[in-house]
């Protein structure tokens, strides 16, 4: 990895300008705040100065700008790099049956339901905020069965996974299906052996799992392309970057975007609130199921 400041481009002003750290100022991360707010509606408070000053001074360097004031302009009134704003400043962090109570609870109780639903209807599982794929390919996993036999209900159904994330780069990861070793040490070891390959120091996903997923970009706060209802939604720890004003809205949108009987799985530190609660029951740490007569 390399940045503007390291580029053997023949020195230069703008070389010189690179190399120095520029400093965010106060005006400067309201601005910046106020974008993030308006459109991925991630709530910065002044306490992520020196987090968004880390994390966008690369960008500083890539573009051989002086100063956050210049940056801004260039936000303003470039798109590309507004987006790439957007995923410098969001945070990609997952791993492999984290929070395990939930895939527990979606074996015990939401797989058979899922089961049988499959013998009539297809079956639609969304990753919302998916990271680099690990959450989606344990759920993949769980569908799966930790014996290849256990995996035939699949076969002779219509059962679908979305996974979806704001960051291309990692929409590409879950694409790709690849772990290192150290990544996939979570995974129980019937898993790993049936759904997982070596590829030379990495484990790459097996097949099976590989062609549930279907992986794409999407900001939550833009419309969603989806017209289908989901039998379940996994959507953990992300709305804790987001005021109550943004929770309420998308977990309305989550509630109304699942089948009656569906299953809605968030965060360890995160609740419903607002209009999603009438429809849902809680049954379980941080999970809700819809009611069977609610559409909305």
């Amino acid at each position: 990895m390399h940045d503007a400041a390291t580029r053997a481009d023949g020195g230069g002003s703008g070389a010189l300008r690179a190399s120095v750290s520029a400093e965010l100022g106060g005006a400067e991360f309201a601005a910046i705040a106020r974008i993030m707010q308006t459109d991925a509606r991630i709530h910065l408070t002044t306490a992520k100065t020196t987090l968004v000053q880390s994390r966008l001074s690369r960008r500083l360097r890539d573009h051989g700008l002086a100063t956050f004031r210049d940056y801004v302009r260039l936000v303003e009134s470039d798109p590309v790099e507004r987006s790439a704003m957007m995923v410098a400043l969001t945070t990609n962090h997952t791993h492999f049956f984290r929070e395990n109570h939930h895939f527990e609870h979606l074996r015990e109780t939401t797989l058979p339901w899922l089961q049988e639903r499959a013998r009539s209807q297809p079956v639609r599982i969304w990753s919302a905020g998916c990271s680099s794929g690990e959450e989606v390919y344990t759920i993949a996993m769980c569908l799966l069965g930790q014996d290849r036999t256990s995996a035939s209900w699949l076969r002779h159904g219509d059962v679908r996974l979305l996974a979806t994330d704001l960051a291309p780069h990692v929409v590409e990861s879950t694409r790709r299906g690849v772990y290192s070793a150290e990544t996939v040490e979570p995974v129980p070891a019937a898993y790993r052996s049936n759904w997982m390959r070596p590829a030379g120091p990495d484990f790459v996903m097996a097949e099976e799992a590989r062609s549930l997923v279907t992986a794409r970009v999407l900001n939550l706060f833009d419309p969603w392309p989806m017209r289908q209802q989901y039998d379940v939604i996994f959507c953990r720890n992300v709305m804790i970057y987001f005021d109550d004003a943004a929770k309420e809205e998308l977990e309305a949108r989550f509630v109304a975007q699942l089948a009656p009987g569906g299953y809605l799985y968030i965060g360890h530190s995160e609740r419903l609130i607002g209009p999603a609660t009438s429809g849902m029951t809680n049954c379980g740490q941080t999970i809700y199921r819809k009611h069977n007569g609610a559409t909305r």
